[in-house]
């Protein structure tokens, strides 16, 4: 109901109180001159150079563009004209009239000369530059950095903003776009894009995306911005500079005519007082409707409209994370392999943009029979509530043609399997970067065992669902096997058994046990990947052949850890912080779920130096009677000496990656 009133509100004041965004003709901002080769006043260039710019100032206004050749060689000259995109023709032609003037003063002499104006941009040369890109870039940043909202967002909402303008201009026939996006409650920013109407749109793509390049250089945070070169330019602003009429219009039309300032600024003023007025009078009318309605009701039947109004809070809830599948196809370029980010068991995901600019992460789930559709919409809204910096965030879903799409806020640098397992990038993760990480993902499963509104158990933590973004924060991803849990419950039991080969809980993967402590344990695991480099999947120790967490184990019981520390951290990291690590990955994967900490006590004892640690259980060996894969997965019987640490001792003779996911029934 807010937000219905909201939006009346809005809608009145927005009908009453739009006007046109006033023009002004500017001065020039920049000149570009070509100072090598030069020509002689009452020389036939200067004759051609004349006749060029009118020839340019003639036609250009009914189109916004026009470009034109005179002469012949040695006097040949080439020319362009430009408007942006959204000016109406009499502004086109005065701020083409004065780029005229400058342009003979600016570059007196020179065969070459380009004059930049806010609205329009004349160019000219005796070298033939119609139809390439020029990269000469020059740039204006203003105000101070955005202090409303933070600037990695600031940055990330700017970058899809100007990237799917750049996709429209490129294929409009008028090679410009203008678009906005939200920022944050009380602000937008503005952006248009442009090329020169002789470029390709495969040449306006890369000029333009050249210039974006430029932005986190000249301009990281900046309120606004220009940056113009020969061929394209870009501007953005945290006020709307654009003239909306004109956006999408074929070519720029005369605008009609102006009020006397003076009187326009009273009617404005007349029309802005009456249509709050109205707006206030509606709201409070209708809202005193729906207020006695809502009493009279109540009074009737108290618990029935109770009921139906944590059923009506609930559905707008589940609406408001609704996303239309059109408008996935669209940002996903209709999922196509160029987007894919990865694949897992199950589901691949896309890179997306928004109309608005947002980029997102969609996760095309496999479809299945649509069972269960109820419980996946409550899952989902739970999954929403979590707000934690180092849990991915979930944006919402969309159930539509029997497909189940996940929506994800979208991480930049992927995945940590990408860093840890790659030898090309783990050089990249420094110690600090690692230690960052690994306290990063403790914080976050901390949150979802003690304190978020309801107790979850992830059952699927790896590396492969631990995301970075762009300054390596880590964030707890894929909520796709997470088990709800009441605050005051501490285990469960499940018969299907669904997880990660390497990385679940032994008592998990033989009897279904449920507890925080399964969580506890693959954190343990993903740690020692963390510290090592090593995948624990297919891991074989020699001497004797032994499992990932075993081999560990036992170089910590003969005192000589270290020695399995990953070469690329080997040299710069302090030896008794890195021991200690292996210490807390140790304690997290001992055999008894009740000796492994609770992860408050893991992220403390990551956190301080001065706390003593308990002592680690020795692991004990053991030896699968299996001769294949296939048996175990049939939850066949094993034959051991102590309960398992993990299976990597079982035949690999059917692989498994490590983005595979087991379900054992």
């Amino acid at each position: 109901m807010a937000r219905f009133l909201f939006l009346f509100l809005l809608f009145f004041f927005f009908f009453f109180s739009i006007s046109p965004l006033p023009f002004t003709i500017s001065q020039p901002i920049y000149s570009l001159c070509d100072r090598s080769r030069n020509f002689t006043a009452s020389s036939p260039f200067q004759a051609n150079l004349d006749r060029l710019i009118g020839s340019l100032i003639a036609s250009t206004p009914s189109t916004g563009f026009a470009n034109n050749t005179i002469g012949d060689a040695p006097d040949v000259i080439y020319g362009l004209a430009v408007c942006r995109g959204d000016l109406g023709f009499d502004h086109c032609r005065n701020c083409l009239s004065n780029a005229t003037n400058d342009a003979k003063s600016s570059c007196p002499g020179n065969k070459g000369g380009t004059v930049f104006y806010a609205d329009c941009l004349l160019r000219y040369s005796d070298v033939n530059f119609l139809g390439r890109s020029t990269y000469t870039q020059w740039w204006i940043a203003n105000g101070n950095n955005v202090t409303t909202t933070p600037v990695p967002l600031f940055n990330r909402l700017l970058g899809g903003l100007l990237n799917n303008l750049t996709a429209q201009a490129a294929t409009s026939s008028r090679r410009f776009a203008a678009d906005s996006v939200v920022l944050n409650d009380f602000q937008r920013v503005y952006a248009l894009v442009q090329c020169t109407g002789d470029l390709s749109p495969r040449a306006c793509s890369d000029c333009l995306k050249d210039e974006i390049g430029t932005i986190p250089t000249c301009c990281n945070g900046r309120r606004g911005a220009r940056v113009y070169g020969g061929s394209c330019f870009i501007r953005y602003e945290i006020y709307p500079f654009v003239n909306d009429s004109s956006v999408g219009s074929a070519s720029p039309q005369p605008r009609a005519a102006i009020s006397p300032p003076g009187q326009a600024k009273k009617n404005q003023s007349a029309t802005i007082i009456v249509a709050i007025v109205v707006a206030v009078f509606a709201v409070l009318t209708f809202s005193g409707i729906i207020m006695i309605y809502k009493r009279k009701k109540k009074r009737k039947d108290p618990f029935r409209y109770t009921l139906s109004k944590k059923m009506e809070d609930a559905s707008e809830e589940r609406d408001s994370l609704i996303f239309s599948l059109d408008d996935l196809k669209l940002a996903t370029l209709d999922f196509s392999d160029q987007n894919k980010l990865g694949e897992g068991g199950f589901g691949k995901v896309y890179k997306g943009t928004l109309k608005d600019g947002q980029i997102i992460a969609v996760k095309r789930l496999v479809k299945n029979n649509g069972e269960g559709l109820d419980e996946f919409k409550n899952e989902i809204v739970l999954v929403a509530k979590l707000q934690h910096r180092n849990l991915v965030r979930l944006l919402g879903y969309c159930l539509q043609a029997q497909e189940k799409i996940l929506v994800y806020e979208y991480l930049p640098n992927k995945s940590l399997d990408k860093f840890i397992f790659d030898p090309s990038k783990s050089k990249f993760l420094t110690w600090e970067k690692r230690m960052r990480i690994i306290e990063g993902i403790g914080r976050g499963l901390l949150y979802l065992h003690e304190d978020s509104r309801f107790k979850i158990i992830h059952r699927d933590l790896k590396a492969n669902n631990i995301l970075l973004d762009e300054n390596m924060t880590a964030k707890i991803a894929d909520f796709g096997l997470a088990r709800l849990f009441g605050n005051e419950q501490t285990y469960g039991n499940t018969q299907r058994i669904a997880g990660t080969y390497g990385y679940m809980a032994p008592e998990y993967v033989m009897h279904g046990h449920i507890s925080t402590k399964s969580d506890v344990y693959s954190f343990g695991v993903l740690l020692l990947e963390i510290m090592t480099g090593k995948r624990c999947v297919g891991f074989h120790g020699s001497s004797p052949p032994t499992d990932f967490i075993s081999y560990i184990s036992r170089l910590w019981m003969e005192g000589n850890p270290l020695k399995f520390l990953d070469k690329d951290i080997a040299d710069c990291c302090p030896p008794d912080e890195a021991l200690r690590c292996f210490h807390v990955g140790l304690l997290c994967t001992q055999l008894d779920p009740l000796e492994r900490p609770n992860m408050s006590n893991v992220v403390l004892f990551l956190s301080s130096s001065s706390i003593s640690l308990p002592p680690v259980s020795p692991v004990s060996e053991y030896s699968d009677t299996s001769s294949n894969r296939s048996q175990y997965s049939n939850r066949k019987t094993l034959t051991m000496r102590s309960l398992p640490k993990a299976s990597s001792t079982v035949d690999n003779s059917a692989s498994i990656s490590d983005s595979t996911t087991l379900e054992l029934r």
